[in-house]
């Protein structure tokens, strides 16, 4: 069992308040990543987690137990961490099995283990060399083996990826991925690539100044945002949000893979725009485009000359309405016969 509770947790380092009154609750088996810009407190939460950091406030609970004075060593739990801190010195086979001796594991039941997990990632061939003898790839799966040799209930990881290069990082989403599913071993993740966050988690918990903005499984997290911030965090290019369009302060959003540059028979509104630039990425080109509103982003196949003015069309269906505090509220008929005679105009 790996279910992690923080309840009514608050850090402060000196002044500087960085978490207040946090309350997360991580389910046993979960991937769970933590993401957000630097700063709104995502590692500071997995340092407490983890018992780096103590809670100024509040308290942390793994499996149902109170850990806030329970020392790193004893919380059952392994760490991943960008800097993977291997021993230079020790071939693949002692650093994996160095934790085992620390803990007094027999030889035969540590060989076992670390022969087991080297199968697992892949590493079996590589036992005898040292890590300046191994790609940055090599050394990210000795890190991961270090930590899954003391099946630990919990694995937390600490942006482990961000010192690969972006081919390298693709690869290891999919093989984290798959050890998720093997190890069936609750993973929290932390890190501020939204691709990361989306690829790999089952729930993404988006934070902000020390806060949850909102908690939810990436395809929920996508369609239904419940604020402008969690719309504009996740997608690329980001949502595109009409501050200036609407009476009352109301804010209009869609994402730039929804407009479209053809006439559509679905209930939509038009925009005449001007092409300011253009993007080819193979199968998709990304424009800049220039409107009463401001800058609006579009993404599709649809290809047209930079510089040349056109019409593009919004759907009912893909809009969101956010109201003055940016809080995501109901799209109804109200709203809609408002945004219709907007853009009427």
């Amino acid at each position: 069992m790996g279910t992690i509770q923080l309840k009514n947790v608050k850090k402060q380092f000196d002044k500087d308040v960085v978490i207040e009154n946090l309350n997360l609750d991580i389910e046993d088996g979960s991937f769970t990543v933590l993401v957000g810009p630097s700063g709104c407190g995502k590692s500071t939460t997995l340092r407490m987690i983890t018992g780096l950091d103590d809670p100024t406030e509040g308290d942390i609970y793994i499996d149902g137990q109170k850990v806030n004075d329970v020392t790193p060593g004893k919380r059952d739990i392994a760490m991943v961490f960008q800097n993977y801190a291997l021993y230079p010195t020790m071939t693949v086979r002692q650093n994996i099995a160095f934790g085992l001796e620390n803990k007094k594991v027999p030889k035969e039941e540590r060989d076992r283990r670390v022969k087991e997990i080297c199968e697992i990632v892949g590493l079996t061939e590589y036992l005898d060399r040292k890590p300046s003898k191994l790609s940055g790839g090599q050394r990210q799966r000795v890190a991961l083996a270090r930590a899954m040799v003391k099946q630990p209930k919990v694995f937390l990881m600490d942006e482990p990826l961000s010192n690969l290069d972006a081919k390298l990082r693709a690869q290891m989403r999919v093989e984290l991925i798959e050890l998720h599913k093997k190890l069936g071993t609750t993973f929290v993740y932390v890190t501020h690539d939204q691709t990361e966050a989306m690829s790999m988690a089952d729930t993404i918990v988006l934070m902000k100044d020390g806060y949850i903005v909102q908690q939810s499984s990436p395809r929920e997290l996508y369609n239904n945002p419940n604020s402008v911030y969690a719309a504009q965090f996740i997608g690329t290019p980001q949502m595109n949000v009409l501050r200036d369009a609407l009476p009352d302060g109301k804010m209009l959003g869609f994402r730039p893979e929804k407009l479209s540059f053809r006439e559509m028979e679905a209930p939509h509104i038009t925009l005449r725009v001007q092409v300011a630039t253009k993007e080819m990425l193979g199968s998709e080109i990304i424009y800049s485009l220039n409107s009463k509103y401001g800058t609006l982003m579009a993404k599709t196949d649809y290809e047209i000359g930079g510089g040349a003015e056109a019409d593009i069309y919004v759907p009912f269906s893909s809009m969101y309405l956010f109201g003055q505090d940016e809080k995501r509220i109901e799209l109804d008929d109200t709203a809609r016969e408002q945004i219709k005679s907007v853009f009427a105009e």
